[in-house]
């Protein structure tokens, strides 16, 4: 039923070939005609009636206040349900008043003219059904060349065959619609004339073929190298079919048919046909997408697996899930436009369309290709990597964040843009306007101040990087150097933080002046409260830049001493000989006796028995240091000869003699333990006596200065009567007087 209202609105659109009320002049005898006639001129006093009628209502309206939104919303339904009642009785006058003219027309010339543009239409499709068919050849040579090479290289071979495809396909159809211009103007009807259905015809040539140029650009049912989604022939195939007749059926429809109608016939009939296509068209493309609902959804779906990026995973399951709801939505955007704005929906529908996939093919590409540089790692230079060990991962961990950023700003332009088609959001207007501006250019500030900083930042970093590094030419850095490294590397790593968030917070409008002067206060009193604190830190600063003390030094502080392990820019900490960790803050530190700068002495005192011959001692001394100096993995310790000083003491029981050995830092103690031995050894070899601590014995003298002999008995050693621990330690051997007491004698303790 529908297609045979549409058969008979066509044919009345190309019998009337120009419209009795927009085209007649006052002095035309069709206007006389038309008013003589009753029904016609019923019918147009009815619509100027309405006219004044929806214009007295729309002033009204304005007049109005604002309602409420359930009320605007009863306001909306009712309009819609009188509009449609209104456009019926409209549409039904308006189909009287053409049956009426067309039976008063004359039948040859409008026969004539339907021949012509039957003839125009067949030439102009033939013509393009001609060069589609030698344009073939370049399609089948721009598909090879698609497929000639793989990787990055044949992506970019690809891209170019898709965009030289689509070039050629604009060509032939613009060939085509000129040649239909051409046959118009010089071929049928009168030279250089032409009439509104053939120009109606051509327009509407021209914007449904470009629009199949684009939908054989998406699928490309011949030439798979051409086709930029992933699909089989045979689906590409399908989706040509059904979105080609889409197209065609609501292009030539909308453009040609209805424009017609409304010149020819009257704008009531007019919106009316234009309803039952849209209508039609609309429960179509219902079918059309709950058919392949879950076969989209699959596939997309499966195309995500094979996503190589979390974000474009998320994005096409997304995508699976609601494409169909996206879909249907847009469809009825499509019914509800041309319902509530017959005259603007189909030139918005068509730019909003066109503008909407402009926008997400080029961010997709943009997206896709971001994602491929996104997955590539960046390789420096050997040379480059030996002096900055770390440059190539401190590049491959900023590069990403910055092109997911840029990703991230292509999807809301792209979200701008669509928005600017769809609803009155202006991009254009809002990035002119002083709002738009101003938040572009804090935008801009701020990503220009945070990309200073990081660039800063990598230049930084990577100096204090090749200083630390010993592969630079310049050696091992000393401890002192890289502690003063880190502690300057920390420091200014906390100064750019502070610094960019403070003029951060300055640019996007937040007064930082209270920020400030609360921290001022706040360090302020975190210095009245933390005195030690302080101390710690710039004790800590200075003793870093006098070179005091550096990680791995055998130091004495704050009456610890052993090994450096950590060193702040507010502690130490210490390793004793016994394994124990002491963490001192610098501020108990008063002075630091450091055992490795430079040289060290091992400083040796050495006593003997009265009865030896100190140069003899002297002597072996000498030859002990000599042996000493012979040892391999002692010798490179060494830095200089042995320094005799003498005898230093005559002590109690020993006269001492001391020397010294200038050693390397921190190799004191050993060379002073490996001499130690070989003293006692040469000692030993030579007789010479290293006294210990003895006693003299006091038995008592007569008047005369005798003093009797002394009878010491001697108790030999019994094995039987060993104790049990008497292997642990030898058993003294024990005297005793036998005769009287009041006795004199020396006995060397020990000695039997």
């Amino acid at each position: 039923m529908l297609a045979r209202i549409l058969l008979f609105l066509v044919t009345a659109a190309l019998l009337l070939p120009t419209s009795v009320l927009a085209e007649a002049a006052p002095g035309d005898s069709r206007l006389a005609d038309l008013l003589e006639d009753e029904q016609a001129r019923t019918a147009l006093i009815e619509e100027l009636r309405r006219g004044a009628a929806e214009t007295e209502a729309a002033q009204a309206e304005e007049a109005k206040p604002a309602a409420s939104f359930p009320g605007r919303v009863a306001q909306l339904t009712q309009s819609l349900a009188e509009g449609a009642v209104t456009e019926v009785e409209a549409a039904v006058q308006s189909g009287r008043v053409a049956w009426h003219q067309l039976k008063a027309a004359d039948l040859m010339d409008l026969t004539l003219q339907m021949g012509l543009l039957a003839g125009l239409i067949a030439a102009t499709l033939v013509t393009l059904w001609l060069l589609s068919w030698v344009a073939r050849f370049a399609y089948r040579r721009l598909n090879g060349y698609a497929f000639s090479r793989t990787g990055t290289v044949g992506v970019i071979r690809r891209g170019v065959a898709i965009v030289s495809s689509l070039i050629i396909d604009v060509i032939t159809v613009l060939l085509a619609w000129l040649a239909g211009y051409a046959i118009a103007l010089f071929v049928l009807g009168a030279s250089g004339q032409m009439t509104t259905q053939t120009t109606l015809f051509l327009n509407a040539f021209l914007i449904v073929e470009l629009l199949r140029a684009a939908i054989r650009l998406i699928f490309s049912k011949r030439w798979s190298g051409l086709r930029p989604v992933p699909l089989t022939d045979e689906e590409a195939a399908y989706w040509t079919a059904w979105t080609t007749r889409m197209a065609v059926f609501l292009g030539y429809g909308l453009l040609f048919v209805v424009p017609v109608v409304n010149q020819s016939v009257a704008p009531e009939l007019g919106r009316t046909t234009a309803l039952i296509i849209v209508f039609m068209a609309f429960l179509k493309g219902v079918a059309l997408i709950m058919q392949n609902r879950k076969r989209v959804k699959q596939r997309l779906t499966t195309l995500a697996e094979r996503m190589e990026t979390g974000f474009a995973q998320i994005s096409l399951n997304l995508i699976a899930k609601t494409w169909h709801l996206v879909a249907l939505i847009y469809l009825a955007a499509i019914l509800g436009t041309t319902v509530l704005f017959p005259a603007q929906a189909l030139p918005f529908m068509l730019t909003a369309t066109v503008q909407t996939l402009i926008a997400g093919m080029i961010g997709i590409a943009l997206s896709a290709f971001l994602t491929r540089v996104i997955l590539r790692r960046i390789h420096l230079p050997e040379d480059t990597r030996d002096r900055f060990p770390q440059l190539e991962e401190r590049l491959n961990a900023y590069i990403p964040t910055t092109l997911k950023i840029t990703r991230f700003t292509i999807l809301a332009i792209v979200a701008g843009v669509i928005l600017d088609a769809w609803t009155p959001f202006s991009l254009t207007a809002w990035v002119v306007s002083d709002s738009g501006s101003l938040i572009i250019s804090k935008i801009v500030a701020v990503t220009l101040i945070i990309g200073f900083t990081l660039v800063l930042w990598l230049v930084i970093a990577s100096w204090i990087e090749f200083k630390l590094n010993p592969a630079t030419g310049n050696g091992e850095p000393n401890p002192r150097a890289r502690t003063l490294l880190t502690i300057f590397r920390n420091a200014i790593a906390i100064a750019l933080i502070v610094m960019t968030v403070m003029v951060v917070l300055a640019e996007i409008g937040i007064n930082i002046g209270p920020l400030i002067a609360g921290a001022g206060v706040l360090g302020l009193a975190i210095g009245f409260g933390a005195q030690k604190l302080v101390q710690d830190v710039i004790t800590g600063v200075f003793i870093q830049l006098e070179n005091a003390v550096n990680v791995g030094d055998v130091v004495t502080a704050g009456g610890m001493t052993g090994t450096v392990e950590r060193l702040t820019i507010r502690s130490m900490g210490l390793r004793d000989l016994s394994g124990t960790y002491h963490l001192m803050p610098f501020s108990s530190v008063d002075v630091v006796s450091n055992y490795m700068r430079e040289f060290a002495y091992h400083v040796g005192e050495y006593g003997v028995a009265y009865r030896e011959d100190t140069d003899q001692v002297i002597a072996r001394l000498r030859d002990a240091f000599a042996e000493l100096r012979s040892m391999p993995e002692i010798a490179p310790n060494i830095l200089g000869d042995l320094e005799v000083h003498g005898v230093t003491a005559l002590a109690d029981s020993s006269v001492n003699v001391r020397v010294r050995i200038k050693t390397a830092p921190g190799m004191q103690w050993a060379v002073g333990r490996e001499y130690n031995r070989l003293v006692k050894r040469h000692f030993d070899a030579a007789g010479i006596e290293i006294p210990f601590p003895h006693m003299t014995l006091y038995f008592g003298e007569d008047k005369a200065g005798q003093a009797p002999p002394a009878h010491v008995l001697l108790e030999a050693h019994d094995p039987d009567h060993e104790d049990s621990d008497s292997t642990a330690q030898p058993r003294i051997s024990r005297f005793r007087a036998r005769s009287n007491p009041k006795f004199k004698g020396d006995f060397d303790e020990g000695e039997e």
